[in-house]
């Protein structure tokens, strides 16, 4: 397999560190937006609102940066003497980056998309649907759970807590 040289491999570290800082910092500006709306009056505003917190998602930086991820990991994996499953840290991390994409996709997402269609057509009646109040309550809850366990991953990849597998297999 293709191995990258030093100077590559920085600028794929840069490439990974600014799909972090989009995917956490995404996920931290939508639980903000979910605060403006507080003191709304206008059902239009809070369908802006929603409007903004499924595009800042979708298009601008949360799943590009989930995938943006994804991708520079795989190629760190694959490109580097890394590997995919020779550190307990990074095996972490593979399991944490495809659970938050799967929980985002199937959870998150139709919660999100839910909560804008609800608005689009209820207007400031939505906040008295009950199916508008349960998507805005397990999107804020999951979604700040969710940016947690990314900030976890931060530190885990930082620290790099647990030896090689392959020196615990070799000393046994």
């Amino acid at each position: 397999m293709f191995k990258l040289q030093a100077r590559g491999l920085k600028w794929l570290k840069g490439l990974h560190l600014i799909a972090v800082s989009c995917w956490i910092g995404g996920g931290v500006a939508l639980i903000l937006l979910y605060f403006l709306k507080d003191g709304v009056s206008d059902g239009g505003v809070l369908y802006g609102i929603n409007q903004s917190i499924h595009h800042v998602d979708r298009c601008v930086v949360v799943i590009p940066g989930a995938f943006g991820c994804l991708i520079t990991g795989l190629i760190f994996s694959s490109c580097s003497n890394w590997g995919f499953f020779r550190h307990g840290w990074m095996i972490l991390k593979w399991i944490v980056t495809l659970v938050a994409i799967l929980f985002g996709t199937f959870f998150l997402g139709p919660w999100e998309r839910a909560m804008m269609h609800i608005s689009g057509s209820l207007g400031m009646s939505s906040l008295s649907s009950q199916e508008y109040l349960y998507n805005e309550k397990m999107n804020v809850i999951f979604g700040a759970l969710q940016v947690l366990v990314l900030l976890m991953v931060v530190f885990i990849s930082i620290l790099k807590p647990w030896k090689s597998i392959r020196s615990k297999k070799a000393a046994k």
